[in-house]
């Protein structure tokens, strides 16, 4: 007895452990990418046809948000900024986030390096979705970009919905595995119905628009639908954080999460639905965009390692910050809007190949 009672003060006071060799330390990461952050919006929210010093651009938020009476900005640069930036500014860092922590999410449950924030088909059903209103033109009863919002979201639910069936087992289980190929089998036929639309009853003005849909765009946001985006942004992160001890059991295996207690069935069906549901309604505002959840989260992982207590928000950081200067470069490298997933590919893959030709070396 006297000997516990001595043991459990030193117990209590156990130093922590240094982190890896060549990994940097957990808190400059995070306070660099929060920066990191700040600073890309606002830069970003001075970039375009028109430039915006980035004095302006602080003045004009300062403004809006009642922080200062008076900014002496410019009626023109304080519509640019507010008005027309600002919320794909904001809806770009949230929708970068989302798919982001979506990605890490699934890559811990499936064990699937390769997993994606679509890898429950919720893409290719929204494409769906949306190239049926493109194709054949119903956008006469209502505005088309709401119309396309609806028929995507609907579309995505639909692809979940069957994947869903198909993986489910008669006990009420979701393997990982089976969830996989399902997603795999209705993404192509999902992607098999796209291509009939396009080739078979589309126009040249369609096809066109449902090849740029399909690549991603931000020209759509506006105040209501970022505002959306940010709630979705939110509700994701609180969801996943909530499980970031489960998580952390995944990536041990079924096996070893199961015998620390978790409740694998449960947890599997909360975390898939909660991740499928988030890319679903990001697709429905801006179109599928590639990349960034399969490449964010094992950048993240690299820097400061699996720990999902750190890895999401920090994910959730990055993805922002590498969609914020995706849409930068789309909307302003050209005269003509470039798909904001070209940019993505174009970025995320040379990355995806270095770090697997390191993770190779090692």
């Amino acid at each position: 007895m006297v000997a516990d009672a001595r043991v459990r003060p030193l117990a209590r006071h156990r130093p922590r452990p240094a982190p890896p060799a060549g990994r940097p330390p957990v808190a400059p990461v995070a306070l660099g990418l929060a920066v990191l952050l700040l600073i890309s919006m606002v830069i970003a929210l001075g970039i375009g046809s028109v430039q915006v010093p980035w004095t302006d651009v602080v003045a004009v938020i300062a403004r809006r948000l009642r922080l200062i009476e008076g900014a002496g900005v410019t009626a023109l640069q304080d519509d640019i900024v507010w008005r027309l930036r600002a919320p794909r500014v904001l809806g770009a860092a949230c929708v970068g986030a989302v798919l982001a922590v979506c990605g890490a999410v699934l890559q811990s449950l499936t064990g699937n390096e390769l997993a994606d924030p679509y890898l429950l088909g919720v893409s290719s059903g929204a494409s769906v979705g949306a190239v049926f209103v493109l194709v054949f033109g119903v956008g006469v009863l209502a505005p088309q970009s709401l119309l396309m919002m609806a028929a995507s979201f609907a579309g995505a639910l639909a692809a979940l919905a069957i994947v869903l069936a198909l993986a489910r087992g008669r006990s009420g289980d979701l393997p990982a595995s089976r969830t996989i190929l399902a997603g795999v089998a209705v993404g192509q036929l999902c992607g098999a119905l796209t291509s009939l639309m396009i080739m078979v009853f589309g126009h040249n003005t369609a096809a066109r628009s449902a090849m740029e849909w399909m690549l991603g765009t931000m020209a759509g946001l506006r105040w209501p639908t970022t505002s959306i985006t940010l709630v979705l942004a939110a509700a994701v992160l609180a969801l996943t954080l909530g499980h970031a001890r489960t998580l952390d059991a995944f990536s041990f295996g079924e096996s070893a999460a199961a015998s620390l207690g978790v409740a694998v069935n449960r947890a599997r069906w909360t975390l898939m639905l909660g991740t499928a549901l988030a890319a679903a309604g990001t697709v429905a505002f801006v179109g599928p965009i590639g990349f960034v959840g399969l490449t964010v989260p094992h950048i993240v992982r690299f820097l400061v390692g699996a720990r999902h207590a750190v890895l999401l928000p920090l994910s959730a950081a990055a993805g922002a910050i590498l969609l914020i200067w995706s849409d930068t470069a789309a909307r302003s490298l050209t005269s003509s809007e470039i798909p904001i997933g070209i940019v993505t590919a174009v970025v995320g893959t040379p990355v995806l190949i270095h770090l697997l030709r390191r993770r190779a070396r090692a």
